[in-house]
């Protein structure tokens, strides 16, 4: 009987293992969160925790996944390598769950040192929607206390870390966020150029790019690398197809 590890964090993960839990298909969902937790059914396998190559690779052994799933965010590039060195040396299957990526909008940046000469050219505020994980490499923006507003999900610890870091203007907020939301944000930070990431239609890039389009501020955006994968409907196909396989 195969048995699958969906490592989820995503919509694309959540409705994976809705899919998984519709069709009685045995599979176990790994979330990094409490909070993440928490969306998905509760007649599935729930595995919570962050867990790095090591790890992976004894849950694999002591469950006897016959495939594994990751349906992790686009961006999680460390949580990505961890799943894929750890199927590569378990010799188990590893689908790559792809989300769909956009047309960029205003300018286009490959990394965090982009961005930092980028900032560094003006003076100008700006709202960063990166995500907190991102805040210490903003650190090396100049005057980027007065310079860079946050916004970021709601935590005590992600709260504790940015005043460690020297931030002392950040929203703390759950998406997703409107056209209407983001420009709220705009505003009330007097930001004059929007950073994000290109997170997709489902990570609220749209209404981010639009946002910045009506407040008729400077939009840079974060593009994901390219990788190798399957979408949601064949994802499910290839479950579907291996249920008429059994091992």
């Amino acid at each position: 009987m195969h048995k699958y590890l969906i490592f989820a964090g995503t919509t694309e993960g959540r409705k994976l293992a809705e899919f998984c839990s519709a069709h009685q298909i045995s599979a176990d969902v790994s979330s990094a969160t409490e909070y993440g937790a928490q969306l998905l059914p509760k007649n599935i396998g729930i595995l919570t925790g962050r867990l790095d190559t090591d790890g992976i690779c004894s849950l694999i052994q002591k469950k006897q996944y016959t495939c594994v799933i990751d349906a992790t965010h686009p961006f999680a590039t460390e949580v990505t390598e961890n799943i894929r060195n750890a199927c590569r040396l378990q010799e188990v299957p590893y689908w790559r769950l792809l989300r769909k990526m956009l047309p960029v909008q205003g300018e286009a940046v490959y990394s965090m040192a982009q961005i930092t000469e980028l900032l560094n050219q003006n003076r100008d505020i700006v709202l960063s929607t990166l995500g907190s994980k991102s805040a210490e490499m903003l650190t090396s923006v100049k005057h980027f206390p007065e310079r860079i507003r946050l916004r970021v999900l709601p935590s005590q610890e992600t709260a504790e870390l940015l005043y460690r870091l020297g931030f002392r203007d950040f929203i703390q907020a759950k998406g997703p966020f409107s056209v209407q939301d983001n420009l709220r944000d705009i505003q009330q930070t007097g930001a004059k150029i929007l950073l994000t990431k290109e997170s997709g239609e489902i990570g609220g890039y749209p209404e981010k790019a639009e946002a910045a389009k009506q407040a008729n501020i400077r939009l840079i955006t974060l593009c994901r690398a390219k990788e190798n994968g399957f979408s949601f409907a064949e994802i499910t196909e290839k479950i579907l197809r291996a249920q008429e396989n059994p091992i």
